[in-house]
């Protein structure tokens, strides 16, 4: 079977072949991307019966719902930003050394690995070292008399922070490092021939062009944390104080029955939030990618 066909009108031989090898990705995006969204956004619009209904977004005007997005949206900005500034830092320490440096590989190479750190290894790893009963928690202890457990912070907001930026730095270093690398030498001594100190540099060269770049990255992070889960959700046992771990209460409780389509309601608006991050992202980076050429 002949895998090219004529186009019409220009006479032209139309190969087939190349899209043969996209059938798996397409295949993987159906059912793992198109089919669970579309999924969310009809089920969000019906009740228990599969009847329509506007009553489950009713549901996202509740003060439990309004209280989880309010601290997804503390969660996920406070670790942007936190994020955003370490992680541009530590990228600019990285690309500073030579690209020959076995440190800067290794920093690379970590921070790859860390940027997918997470789940339930990561919240055990931070109760086992700053639980009640953590490695660092017993020497501070020992050592200060202080108490760095405290009431319980570790298992509410202010830990969810704390633990969200070890995977939000690192992924920043990596998002991030190509900004710097795209800086041209040439730029510089240009400015320097023409009078300009370093601080000049930075101030009207450097910065402006980095500015899109840093603010996608941001962005990035932001939505990488108002979708994270797993790692809330075994940190966090009692209270739904985002609403990730809100859907779950809607999903598998066994006192408020009926409320699966609630859920979707729920994922609905994480939807929302999402498109709109990664819609303000893909133009900061078309915008970016003019001078990284």
């Amino acid at each position: 079977m002949s895998t090219t066909a004529p186009s019409a009108g220009t006479g032209r031989r139309f190969s087939v072949g190349p899209f043969l090898a996209l059938i798996p990705f397409l295949a993987f995006v159906l059912v793992f991307l198109l089919v669970p969204t579309l999924t969310v956004v009809v089920g969000a619009f019906q009740d228990g019966d599969g009847r329509p209904t506007l009553g489950n977004l009713d549901a996202l005007t509740s003060e439990a719902a309004i209280s989880a997005l309010k601290g997804s949206l503390i969660l996920s900005g406070s670790t942007a930003v936190i994020g955003a500034a370490l992680g541009a830092l530590l990228a600019y320490l990285v690309v500073s050394m030579k690209p020959t440096s076995l440190l800067r590989r290794t920093t690379l190479a970590v921070s790859g690995v860390l940027a997918q750190f997470g789940g339930v290894t990561l919240a055990f790893a931070w109760i086992a070292t700053i639980g009640p009963v953590g490695v660092v928690t017993k020497a501070v202890m020992d050592l200060t008399g202080a108490d760095l457990y405290g009431s319980g912070w570790l298992f509410g907001l202010p830990g969810l922070v704390v633990v969200y930026c070890y995977f939000q730095i690192p992924l920043m270093v990596i998002v991030f490092a190509p900004a710097f690398e795209g800086l041209r030498p040439q730029w510089r001594e240009a400015a320097v021939n023409l009078g300009a100190s370093t601080w000049d540099y930075w101030r009207h060269v450097a910065l402006p062009l980095l500015t899109p770049a840093f603010l996608g990255a941001m962005l990035l992070l932001f939505a990488n944390a108002f979708a994270a889960y797993a790692t809330a959700a075994f940190l966090v046992s009692q209270g739904q104080p985002i609403v990730p771990l809100l859907i779950r209460q809607a999903i598998t409780s066994e006192v408020l029955l009926g409320q699966a389509n609630v859920g979707y309601a729920l994922a609905l608006e994480m939807i929302v939030v999402v498109t709109v991050v990664m819609i303000a992202y893909n133009l900061l980076l078309k915008r970016t990618s003019r001078w990284m050429r």
